[in-house]
């Protein structure tokens, strides 16, 4: 096949089996949080947010048509973000450790300066994973750490999300899979 000037070849799939979300197997990427006993006082099994660079947000969005792929991948670098189905449906989320940089000096080989001000590197592609959240549980991310989804197998779902107000207007980094690497991720599921 002749690839015609300007045109890019088309991107590799990589498959990526899910993991289950656990308290243990998300920690690098933020938390799961579940359920627990009315009255029960604050304690690190609860969302460890940081909510102070803005007013926070909660709201319900109703996402359609995200099939089990994902080309791009976003974060936040001032808040921690929260996520869950509305009816603790099963749903997956790409992720990669957090690579803000907070100062020049703590570079790497790759430094990029986001849109939105701050230094950072781009995630990796063999450091990207997949995790499957099912059952009543949301996911609270870490500042910074990369995020593709929520993705799921029916045509629609409702999720809840905790940001900040402005989060997707001056806090939205978005780094492009295809574009930058020549791969499309496909959960294999």
């Amino acid at each position: 096949m002749e690839i015609s000037r300007g045109q890019q070849p088309a991107p590799v799939p990589i498959k990526l089996k899910p993991i289950e979300a656990t308290p243990a197997t998300f920690e690098e990427f933020g938390q799961v949080v579940e359920a627990s006993p009315d009255g029960d006082v604050f304690g690190p099994e609860d969302a460890q947010l940081d909510l102070s660079r803005g007013i926070p947000r909660l709201y319900i969005m109703k996402i359609e048509k995200r099939p089990l792929k994902f080309a791009t991948i976003t974060h936040h670098a001032s808040v921690t973000q929260c996520l869950g189905s509305i009816g603790g449906h099963e749903w997956y989320l790409g992720v990669a450790k957090p690579s803000v940089l907070e100062n020049s000096s703590d570079s790497g080989k790759n430094v990029v300066k986001s849109s939105c001000g701050h230094l950072y590197e781009p995630p990796r592609v063999e450091e990207v994973r997949v995790f499957k959240i099912s059952g009543p549980k949301f996911i609270k991310l870490n500042r910074g750490t990369w995020h593709a989804g929520p993705i799921f197998k029916p045509e629609t779902m409702d999720f809840y999300n905790l940001e900040l107000t402005d989060t997707n207007l001056v806090d939205h980094t978005t780094h492009h899979f295809t574009k930058e690497n020549g791969v499309v991720f496909l959960i294999d599921d």
